[in-house]
């Protein structure tokens, strides 16, 4: 005869929350065999009986019987698995974290668990759980510029506003651009390998690109230079002026470069009212659209080939160019300027902590 104290008994509730649980398709296995288990033995079944009909254990149904007859429904609840204890201190696991985000030196899994003095999966988790990536960096710089926020909505300005009957060009110079002979061809990308180049190659000279970006319709005015002087970027400027409607403004987004604001082009740009000049902070060439095109241009031209001349160089240049301008992609500005300084405010911040340390 069984034992009161062990018997299950249950309540409507309860049975309509076990039959729930078999019934749902999103419940994990785990539950729905602990329900089928708890009521069967309402039900009278044995346990040798369920074990069998279940395909398990009779230490599995003994187990599930006994929380359940203590805990009811939370006996079987998920979670409630005792499982393996942490078998790492918490001091131990706060050195491991701290290792991995004040170490100066690249810090690997291995090298880390060698320093604590357990398994590299050991640390992987933690950092994974963390969310430290120390083998991943990137290059910052906070602008120091005095008029920084001035600057900053006055171009933001300009491209969530453009000033109507007028033109936007997003401006700047690639320079250095050098035209590399690689000693031997590549080899073509094929199935099962990718494309190769050598690492080794002859130089040929370098030249500058000078690119006006349109924020509106992302096409390209350009111009090859042998260097980047004031005088270079004046003769762009005008060329500027030769491609552009006459009655109409032209809004130029560009950097401080020292040949931008000389003496000569101050003079020129006095003389000619339609150009308005918007310069963005310094250390802030991120908010100049044009970037991303010279970005682009330097994927899919002039890191991947292989040019015996300046001229070959030039040419694959203004081929691309040319075929870009038939089909041109703009590039929107989207970012919420008031999160960008509250980010950057943050950043400052941590840099002022770190210089007080």
């Amino acid at each position: 005869m069984q034992n009161k104290k062990y018997e299950i008994i249950l309540t409507p509730k309860e049975k309509g929350k076990l039959l729930q649980t078999i019934k749902t398709s999103k419940s994990p296995q785990r539950m729905v065999l602990r329900s089928k288990i708890i009521l069967k033995l309402a039900g009278g079944d044995s346990k040798v009986e369920i074990a069998r009909e279940l395909g398990t254990t009779r230490q599995t149904v003994l187990k599930w019987k006994d929380r359940y007859v203590k805990e009811r429904l939370e006996g079987i609840k998920e979670g409630k698995r005792s499982g393996r204890k942490p078998y790492i201190s918490e001091q131990v696991a706060q050195k491991i974290i701290l290792g991995g985000v004040n170490s100066l030196e690249r810090m690997s899994c291995r090298k880390m668990a060698s320093e604590v003095g357990v398994s590299k999966d050991t640390v992987q988790r933690i950092w994974r759980k963390n969310e430290i990536k120390p083998h991943l960096s990137r290059t910052f710089k906070l602008s120091n510029d005095p008029h920084f926020e001035d600057k900053f909505w006055d171009v933001i300005g300009v491209y969530l506003n453009p000033p109507e009957q007028a033109i936007v060009l997003c401006c700047d110079e690639k320079t250095q651009i050098q035209a590399l002979e690689r000693t031997q061809p590549g080899l073509p990308l094929g199935i099962g390998h990718i494309r190769t180049q050598t690492h080794d190659y002859y130089r040929h000279g370098t030249i500058t690109l000078f690119a006006a970006m349109n924020y509106l319709t992302g096409k390209i005015i350009s111009r090859m230079e042998n260097g980047h002087t004031h005088k270079d970027w004046l003769r762009f400027l005008k060329q500027i002026e030769r491609n552009t409607p006459k009655d109409v403004d032209i809004h130029i987004i560009l950097d401080n470069y020292s040949t931008h604001k000389h003496k000569e082009v101050v003079n020129w740009l006095n003389k000619h009212k339609c150009f308005h000049m918007h310069y963005t902070p310094t250390s802030s060439s991120w908010m100049n659209l044009v970037e991303r095109f010279f970005c682009e241009i330097t994927e899919e031209v002039i890191r991947r080939g292989s040019f015996s001349s300046i001229k070959e160089l030039t040419d694959s240049i203004f081929r691309y160019l040319a075929k870009r301008n038939e089909a041109p992609k703009r590039y929107t500005w989207r970012a919420d300027g008031q999160k960008i300084l509250e980010k950057i405010a943050r950043a400052r911040q941590v840099l002022a902590e770190i210089n007080r340390q």
